[in-house]
Formats: C-alpha cells, sequence, structure tokens
C-alpha cells in the first residue's frame, strides 16, 4: 500500500492450504526504499509503533517474546532466517498453543518503492478467514507507519475486511 491510497475495501492477501494447514500470503508495494522497510519489520523500536512489543532477540538465532497491539496475539518466536534487507523467517508459538506458525517476509526493491510478500503458514484452516483479516489490518499498519500516520481502529477494520476475507475461504473448498 503506497502512502497515497486509502485502504478502502482493497485486499492484498491471499488463502490457501498446505500440508493440511492455512497459509496467508500478502503482498504489497510500500511508499519507502528496502532498507527503510527492512528496520520497519525488524528494529524493536520501530516495531513498538506499527505491530507491538518485543522483547529478547531479534537477530539470527534469537529468540523473543511479543504482544501485538492489532490482535492481541501473544506469544514467543525464534529467529530462522535473517538475511538484511530481502528476508527473514521467523517461527512463532502463541502462548498456550502446540502449534507453530512460520512468519516469512520478501522484500524486493522497485525502484524507490519496495515489494513485500509477507507469508504465514500453520493455522487452523476454519480460521484462515480470521488469520486473513487480521494480518491484512498489521500490514496497514505497516504502511501507515511508514507514511507517518496512526495504527488505523483494528477492531472496526477487521470487521470491515472479515467478509471479504469469508468469501476468499469459502473458494478452498
Amino acid at each position: 500500500m503506497t502512502s497515497n491510497a486509502a485502504a478502502g475495501n482493497r485486499i492484498v492477501g491471499t488463502l490457501r492450504t498446505g500440508d493440511g494447514k492455512g497459509v496467508v500470503r500478502m503482498e504489497d508495494r510500500f511508499d519507502t526504499d528496502i532498507t527503510d522497510l527492512w528496520s520497519a519489520l525488524t528494529d524493536p523500536g520501530r516495531l513498538a509503533r506499527w505491530l507491538g512489543e518485543f522483547e529478547g532477540d531479534l537477530r539470527l538465532g534469537g529468540e523473543f517474546r511479543a504482544r501485538f497491539f492489532a490482535s492481541g496475539w501473544e506469544g514467543t518466536g525464534r529467529v530462522e532466517v535473517c538475511e538484511a534487507p530481502r528476508h527473514l523467517l521467523v517461527m512463532t508459538k502463541q502462548d498456550g498453543q502446540a502449534d507453530e506458525h512460520a512468519i516469512e517476509a520478501t522484500l524486493t526493491a522497485d525502484g524507490d518503492h519496495t515489494i513485500l510478500i509477507l507469508e504465514e503458514r500453520g493455522m487452523p484452516v476454519n480460521l484462515l478467514a480470521a488469520y486473513g483479516a487480521g494480518i491484512q489490518v498489521h500490514i496497514e499498519d505497516l504502511a501507515a507507519h511508514i507514511a507517518g500516520r496512526e495504527r488505523c481502529d483494528a477492531e472496526a477494520r477487521w470487521n470491515e475486511l472479515q467478509p471479504a476475507y469469508e468469501a476468499l475461504a469459502s473458494r478452498l473448498g
């Protein structure tokens, strides 16, 4: 999402299944260079402005504890791949849950802009639409941060996005 675009009803995610689990893929173009977007995704101080609170080590092999503002997610994670400024893979585990989720970010420079592909894998298929809407809220909060704006009203925005993601999930079959 560029800093000039309004969120509206624009859907930046796709849903699919793999190995019996849900996969949410977001792809968007940001109005900033790759180094700045990488910093927004990996610097704890910047993450605290748009995504949530992080404690621990966000470098390769590091472990962390986090709480996301928009979704209320709380849990732990570890950094599996950290190839600045292009590729990040973290494994996360929500408090009280046994299964891990993979969150993978791939950044590609596009002139003065950056394309971000973010894929989260491992969620229950029956909750895929909810995850899709929630992850898009996070992506929109990242775009707002890059543009110097505040995070959105996460609950209101999730409610706006949910029907579109329900429709996507219903096509999975």
